[in-house]
């Protein structure tokens, strides 16, 4: 009953937040021109900052040395997801504008705001090295390769212009993954970070989540509650974020028990709750900056938001046998 309830606590404060955003734009708070604001302020500015201080605080060199073989089930489910996106974005001839999206819907995940605190609640804090794995894995698939493929997918630009983003380096080293390089850096060779520096990049970090729902809010009454349906594009995200990719996770883990990698048990279910969590908060804004469709962003960030409600308890049913 603990599980269920966190669960719910967790989609209510989220909903809560993203009401806000709706009923302030409703009343004429924000210009037309605040989104794009935000979008700048979250990917260049606080996700950094965000990425940056979580590495520093949650790992350690020794942690991070001794991730091991761990780490390989997660990362290959990820490619799993990946290809079975690309598979489906031709099946289903999923338009441009949309195709970024759907791809990073299914294979990234929001560990940080949802995944951890749910992960907490579950395994208590001797599963955060575990959670770690999940999170490395996630964070170097968004803003390593899922980004890109949204900036790529921009549905205004040319020929000419799609040429031209496959070098371009603002694009191949987006300021979170740089972010996370530098974390990664700074936790190998063990330079200490300063503790009034520490303290203003986690003030900063911590403007992510509670921006990026708030601009959902924004979005939500620009494209209007009325437009809000489940269609086909949306279903299809949600089944490969909810299905698809944990599925590959556990059949992955399985494989590898019977070819004799013994993982703990707590690591088993702490990968596949992670890879089971809703959709990235920040897909609208993405969306957004590459001119991508954000109300279909919008769209399966909130449902999948929503129905986490649901499949919470059915993936603990699920863990018993994993």
């Amino acid at each position: 009953m603990s599980v269920f309830l966190t669960s719910v606590s967790s989609v209510v404060e989220i909903v809560l937040i993203m009401a806000l955003g709706y009923i302030l734009r409703r009343n004429n708070w924000f210009t037309d021109s605040f989104g794009g604001n935000i979008a700048s302020l979250i990917t260049k500015i606080s996700l950094p900052a965000s990425i940056f201080m979580s590495v520093m605080k949650y790992l350690t060199k020794d942690k991070l040395l001794g991730l091991g073989i761990g780490i390989i089930f997660p990362a290959l489910a990820v490619i799993v997801s990946y290809l079975v996106a690309f598979a489906a974005v031709k099946l289903f001839k999923i338009r441009p504008g949309r195709r970024g999206i759907f791809i990073n819907a299914v294979a990234n995940a929001n560990t940080i705001f949802i995944g951890m605190p749910l992960n907490t609640a579950l395994f208590g804090n001797k599963a955060m090295s575990y959670f770690l794995i999940y999170y490395i894995v996630n964070t170097v698939s968004t803003w390593a390769f899922g980004v890109y493929l949204i900036q790529n997918d921009d549905p205004t630009a040319d020929g000419q212009k799609k040429q031209r983003d496959h070098i371009n380096w603002s694009k191949l080293l987006p300021m979170p993954l740089v972010g996370f390089i530098f974390s990664i850096i700074f936790l190998l060779i063990g330079i200490p970070v300063p503790n009034f520096i520490g303290q203003t990049l986690s003030y900063v970090g911590s403007l992510v989540t509670p921006l990026s729902l708030i601009y959902i809010g924004i979005v939500l009454y620009d494209a209007g509650l009325n437009n809000f349906r489940f269609e086909r594009d949306s279903v299809l995200a949600l089944i490969g974020r909810f299905i698809i990719s944990p599925l590959a996770l556990i059949i992955l883990i399985k494989l590898g028990m019977g070819m004799g990698v013994h993982l703990p048990s707590l690591m088993r279910q702490t990968l596949v709750v992670q890879s089971a969590t809703p959709m990235l908060a920040v897909l609208p804004i993405l969306a957004k900056e590459a001119h991508g469709d954000v109300k279909y962003a919008t769209d399966v960030v909130v449902m999948s938001t929503v129905l986490f409600v649901v499949v919470v308890p059915i993936l603990m049913a699920i863990l018993q046998f994993v």
